[in-house]
């Protein structure tokens, strides 16, 4: 807890289970106790000692009465042991830099050059804007804030972007194309650790289903309550979905253009592997997210996060951080994080190797393979004109079909 920046929990964990240990205790004595009453209840009328009988009786009563209060407080105090141990993050890997936030992140690699401009560049919602083809007042008037209505090309370059990514990985990377729903049920954000702690980043429907911030959550979840075999493994999954984030935790942040949405489209990347298999599977699984933008011929950069910058369910991630030239700045894209046990702990997911009878929990892994809007973003900044034209990359001129720049309407 210390390396992530946290309050140490140890002390108030093991009260909690003291607690509920020892009156589980009294509960099991209790029951001892009226087992015993009862069988005294049959000796006392046997031997014709009503009174005995009685007050047996009476015993019984009272010790009934105690073990069903018992066990009402049993299960609330099992209940706030499980409360406090599920908000509990997984544990970084030995190799996670130690850091406070952000900006004790260490770049690992730099891969491309910024573009030369002869031009001061503008940021996306800028370029959309004059190409009249990027409309935020319009969503405002349908959904509120955080949303944007893209149009045309724009429209087309966004879908064009999501089919070359999914084509990409399930062609040359080997991940199977999953359909997945979009609305899940509770135990599944909760087996990837979306809940109990981040209820208020997502959006709950009226019938208890909840909106997906990303497709991790179906994909990593084919295996809950699942026990496969070891030869099943790796298995490899890529979906490209709506995602959906109320976006509580980021007021005030990105609120221009379209960085921070509360719906988006993303290709999601996740393996389950085997327990030997996961860090190098993180690797392979970092090379296939960087290699969208390398086809896409982006500059950007790969850092690992310190542990006060990590995410909730991970032991250790990379961030790819894409140049955008209007902002002057890096800005990430994608994350790959290797998660080990922890969300196949809380799925029950498990594989069992050949003549082992003891199970083990598989090791999850997920990626984003990559951010649609965050690609179209630096697809704009990147490949922008002086006059405010976008350059079509060549990776997505068969997704286009033949055009090669969007002008302005």
């Amino acid at each position: 807890m210390a390396l992530r920046g946290l309050e140490p929990q140890a002390e108030s964990l093991i009260a909690l289970d003291e607690k509920r240990r020892a009156h589980i205790a009294k509960l099991q004595e209790a029951q001892e106790e009226r087992n015993r009453a009862s069988k005294e209840i049959g000796k006392a009328k046997a031997s014709g000692d009503e009174a005995a009988a009685q007050a047996a009786i009476a015993e019984v009563a009272k010790l009934k009465s105690f073990l069903q209060g018992g066990e009402d407080e049993e299960r609330a105090l099992s209940a706030a042991l499980n409360d406090a141990l599920c908000v509990l993050p997984n544990m970084p890997y030995p190799d996670v830099p130690v850091g406070d936030d952000e900006n004790d992140n260490v770049e690992v690699r730099v891969i491309g050059e910024k573009p030369e401009m002869d031009f001061e560049p503008k940021e996306h919602y800028e370029l959309g804007e004059n190409l009249g083809q990027m409309d935020f007042e319009t969503a405002s008037k349908l959904s509120g804030s955080r949303f944007v209505l893209l149009n045309n090309g724009l429209a087309r370059l966004e879908r064009a972007l999501g089919q070359f990514m999914i084509d990409l990985h399930t062609t040359e990377h080997g991940y199977a194309e999953v359909s997945p729903p979009v609305l899940v049920r509770e135990e599944v954000l909760y087996g990837v650790g979306n809940l109990p702690k981040f209820e208020e980043d997502l959006f709950k429907t009226t019938d208890g289903r909840w909106m997906i911030p990303t497709s991790e959550a179906p994909l990593t979840n084919i295996v809950r309550e699942a026990i496969v075999s070891e030869d099943y493994l790796p298995r490899r999954y890529t979906a490209l979905t709506q995602c959906f984030r109320a976006e509580a935790g980021s007021a005030g942040r990105d609120t221009r253009g379209m960085l921070r949405q509360h719906q988006f489209t993303k290709c999601e990347l996740v393996s389950i592997t085997d327990a030997e298999s996961s860090t190098q599977e993180h690797e392979r699984m970092l090379s296939c997210a960087e290699e969208v933008l390398k086809r896409l011929g982006l500059h950007y950069r790969v850092v690992t996060l310190c542990t006060g910058d990590l995410g909730f369910s991970a032991h250790k991630t990379y961030d790819i951080e894409v140049w955008l030239p209007g902002q002057n700045a890096f800005r990430e894209i994608s994350s790959c994080s290797v998660c080990g046990e922890f969300q196949a702990r809380r799925m029950n997911a498990r594989y069992r190797v050949e003549g082992d009878k003891q199970t083990r929990f598989c090791h999850t892994l997920n990626g984003s393979g990559i951010a649609v809007g965050r690609a179209l973003i630096a697809v704009m900044e990147n490949y922008q004109n002086a006059d405010g034209s976008i350059r079509v990359p060549q990776a997505l001129s068969s997704y286009m079909g033949g055009v090669t720049r969007i002008d302005p309407l």
